[in-house]
């Protein structure tokens, strides 16, 4: 055999060798691959099937789930402590409302009955008719006017009452939310230092703040209607002369209703007073903190 003959088989020889390498090179390579899956598979079966510590939820995610419920309670009581403070905000507002229209329709039944005083004056001279006119209508008024005053009083108290219901509330937030408590310029405790603050008034001043008030209004007014019709009475039917019988039964009736008026007003605000202090319990009140620190109530 010439060389030129053993050319090609050595040439083929090698080649075929060459691509019987390559083929196993390939088929260990698949083989490889297919082993790799195989165990990746295995090792994922097995994490799925062996029960470990790492699945189980302990420690710190149990925390996290107390710290939600902790976070979920504290918005629902805020929420609800928020809805009543708006329900008692509403309440005060349709007590004041009450009030405002009460007075407004005594002083409108007060301003027709001169109108048709004034009218009949007129029309009879200051007669007879005039008089009996008057002694008809001006106790008309002044039973509209006193029923207006105790009303205006009953609303003052209920006004208070809300008041320490508000109180009461702020009192829950600072419990709450300890360092929002120097932002609050109103009261936080049911007593009566506690409503000073929230109403924005001060003890040691000259003490009028009662006679300016709407019921101590309706007040003078009942007893100006008051002292006319004892004035009225007393010329009718005592034979006094306008002057100076007349001023001076006036001026005494006058001031006969306004002491009236005024204790009806302080008794109705020391009981409703007296109440609260019975049914106010001590931990919503300055006295708890009077007794353990001694000091008065901020």
């Amino acid at each position: 055999m010439t060389a030129d003959e053993e050319a090609p088989g050595v040439v083929g020889g090698d080649g075929e060798r060459s691509g019987h390498t390559s083929n196993d090179a390939s088929g260990g390579v698949g083989r490889g691959l297919t082993a790799i899956e195989a165990a990746a598979d295995s090792a994922h079966m097995a994490m799925e099937r062996a029960p470990g510590p790492a699945l189980t939820h302990t420690g710190p995610m149990l925390s996290s789930d107390s710290d939600a419920n902790d976070a979920a309670h504290r918005s629902q009581r805020l929420q609800i402590l928020a809805t009543e403070h708006w329900s008692l905000l509403a309440t005060r507002s349709l007590s004041w409302n009450e009030s405002f229209s009460r007075a407004s329709m005594f002083l409108t039944l007060l301003s027709g009955a001169i109108v048709a005083l004034a009218l009949v004056a007129q029309a009879t001279s200051f007669g007879e008719g005039f008089v009996t006119f008057a002694l008809l209508l001006l106790p008309l008024v002044l039973g509209v006017g006193w029923a207006t005053f105790v009303r205006l009083g009953e609303a003052n108290n209920e006004d208070a009452y809300w008041v320490t219901g508000m109180n009461r509330l702020r009192k829950a937030y600072v419990e709450m939310e300890p360092e929002l408590a120097p932002y609050f310029v109103t009261g936080t405790t049911d007593d009566t230092a506690g409503l000073m603050r929230t109403y924005a008034t001060h003890p040691g001043g000259v003490g009028l703040h009662g006679l300016i008030t709407t019921p101590a209004t309706v007040g003078f007014v009942n007893s100006a209607v008051f002292a006319v019709l004892v004035a009225l009475v007393s010329m009718q039917w005592m034979g006094m002369g306008i002057l100076p019988g007349g001023p001076i039964v006036g001026g005494a009736a006058f001031l006969f209703s306004v002491a009236i008026h005024a204790v009806f007003g302080w008794r109705g605000m020391k009981e409703y007073e007296q109440h609260q202090l019975i049914s106010t319990p001590a931990e919503f009140t300055g006295a708890k903190r009077e007794r353990s620190t001694g000091t008065a109530p901020d």
